[in-house]
């Protein structure tokens, strides 16, 4: 008799706002970056923090190396008994390393923030020298010297020598060559993962991180940070950053107040190549730690997929009406295009699954090279044939995009590249009038109006199709989305200076400051810690002696 086969059970149903960039679109133009700077990171104690990079790859991106995690051991590994454990440790080593923790990245691993000395040109004396504009650190004011930056390998500026140190790339073997005349690179923008299984919010002490139940965005609670960075050691990616002006952790939001409003994030709505794609995905939480501790890395990637549910199933939308979910998020995720490039097309790909955290920002993997490469060659480079026959020999080797998106696996990889160039090669003879071939798409396992419509979708969405985000809903709220019952909403507190949870702005850097007689000085005597390396006990690490209850 044949096996029967089951819908596996439905556990907790939960929804979560994901997206996914398409990487050949990326211009490297750094917009995205430049406009969240502006928005989020524009305070005091934020000047090396970008929420939102754009790397090249190859290169050692930012913070320097981040991808080598047996420097940082950040994510999750697997135990002996095969259960999933944060990489820094358990809690005893955690607790034991608070105050001094070696696997913290240093503020030369990010850079230096500088500005010039514009003071020097506007008040320097007439004279027969024209003055010079040095730079000086933005952290205290001193001159300093421009040694490394976010985008210090912008199209490969940093050299053989840095482009020598990416952590993927040395995993790879002889074949890949870093002269610049046979160099390869892409564009690929980075923001926080806001994963399903995140490190950052196991490892806090004091439980400041937490992911929302009612989109799956990962946040900073501001009044409960204490500044311990153990969430900077625990993200893999580095995507959290120790305000040395607050004592607060921060992160990339995901732009909570405009998803709640319905309106995309602030990279996604000013980006030029228009890469970014916005949308729900309803996945069941009891499946995602299974998931997560997959003994084979390579099984992560479809792990992952089985973990995300199908709007569509009547007994999907059951269990989503009784976890609360409303209709109308239902709906957005049946039209939400993240959920067509993931798991319809399969086309986007997860940023480095191997740290077993379950990101939600996809990746599809760029292709425009080989297009280029043949046509330089003599041979017609939207041709399918050559075009499949041209996939194993990539300028960007199938082996290094395996090893940002697939932990090392180029299956998942070469199928992505070979339904973009079935894609590229089918609207190719529309264009040209030519007759459809639907051998095209019947080799990459798609059909003639899936490939039309995954095109449209890449090339040709407008705003409302690349954006399905539907208004913010309460915790708990009816299935209309009304709330019921808690707390109006406080504002976000990273919108500027002094907000909840926030110390003064001059809180580390001036001396404290003498409580009048008779009261408690709540902050005197805390310092700076930015640049300490954890020996010692400086004065002013903890409160002083006989103070008040609050002190203590």
């Amino acid at each position: 008799m044949p096996r029967r086969t089951t819908t596996p059970r439905i556990g907790r149903c939960m929804a979560q706002v994901a997206m996914v960039m398409n990487l050949d679109k990326c211009i490297g133009c750094h917009t995205c970056s430049v406009t969240c700077k502006q928005t989020w990171t524009n305070r005091q104690g934020t000047e090396y923090a970008w929420f939102n990079n754009v790397e090249t790859r190859p290169g050692q991106g930012y913070p320097r190396g981040h991808e080598d995690q047996e420097k940082w051991q950040g994510g999750w590994r697997l135990d002996g008994r095969g259960r999933l454990v944060p990489r820094t440790g358990g809690r005893a080593r955690r607790l034991a390393r608070l105050f001094a923790n070696p696997e913290l990245p240093a503020l030369d691993d990010y850079y230096q923030p500088w500005t010039y000395d514009y003071e020097t040109l506007i008040s320097a004396p007439l004279g027969d020298d024209l003055p010079t504009a040095r730079p000086r650190s933005l952290t205290d004011g001193r001159p300093t010297a421009v040694t490394w930056g976010p985008n210090w390998d912008d199209d490969l500026g940093g050299g053989p020598d840095h482009l020598a140190g990416d952590p993927v790339l040395r995993r790879m073997n002889e074949q890949v060559k870093l002269e610049y005349e046979q160099a390869f690179m892409f564009y690929l923008p980075r923001i926080c993962e806001h994963c399903l299984n995140p490190t950052c919010v196991a490892v806090c002490p004091s439980g400041a991180l937490y992911k929302r139940i009612e989109d799956g965005i990962v946040l900073v609670d501001q009044d409960r940070c204490r500044g311990w960075r153990m969430c900077v050691s625990g993200c893999p990616y580095k995507k959290v950053y120790f305000n040395h002006t607050t004592g607060k952790a921060e992160k990339c939001t995901l732009c909570y107040p405009r998803i709640e409003a319905g309106e995309p994030t602030v990279c996604s709505e000013t980006c030029v190549g228009r890469l970014r794609y916005l949308g729900v995905m309803l996945y069941d939480a009891d499946r995602a730690g299974e998931a997560a501790a997959v003994p084979d890395e390579r099984d992560l990637y479809e792990a992952q997929l089985n973990c995300f549910l199908d709007p569509h199933d009547p007994e999907v939308v059951r269990a989503a009406e009784e976890s609360g979910i409303p209709h109308d998020w239902i709906t957005a995720a049946r039209r939400s295009p993240v959920r067509d490039l993931i798991t319809r097309y399969r086309v986007a790909l997860p940023l480095h699954p191997e740290y077993r955290t379950l990101p939600m920002v996809w990746y599809v993997p760029p292709l425009s090279p080989v297009v280029e490469a043949l046509t330089r060659g003599g041979h017609d480079g939207e041709d399918p044939a050559n075009l499949f026959g041209a996939i194993d020999t990539l300028r960007i080797p199938l082996e290094y995009l395996a090893g940002l998106f697939t932990a090392g696996d180029t299956g998942p990889v070469e199928a992505a590249l070979c339904r973009l160039a079935a894609m590229r090669a089918h609207m190719r003879r529309i264009n040209l009038g030519e007759e459809r071939d639907p051998a095209i798409a019947r080799g990459v396992g798609m059909d003639q109006e899936s490939i039309e419509a995954m095109y449209r979708l890449l090339a040709l969405a407008k705003y409302e199709e690349r954006y399905v985000i539907p208004t913010g809903y309460a915790a708990g709220a009816d299935r209309d989305g009304n709330p019921t019952g808690g707390a109006g909403h406080a504002g976000c507190s990273l919108e500027g200076a002094g907000g909840p949870g926030m110390y003064s702005a001059d809180t580390f850097h001036a001396p404290p400051v003498p409580a009048p007689a008779g009261t408690a000085s709540r902050l005197g005597g805390r310092l700076n810690l930015l640049n300490w390396n954890g020996r010692g006990r400086p004065s002013g690490l903890f409160p002083p002696r006989g103070g008040t209850e609050h002190d203590r």
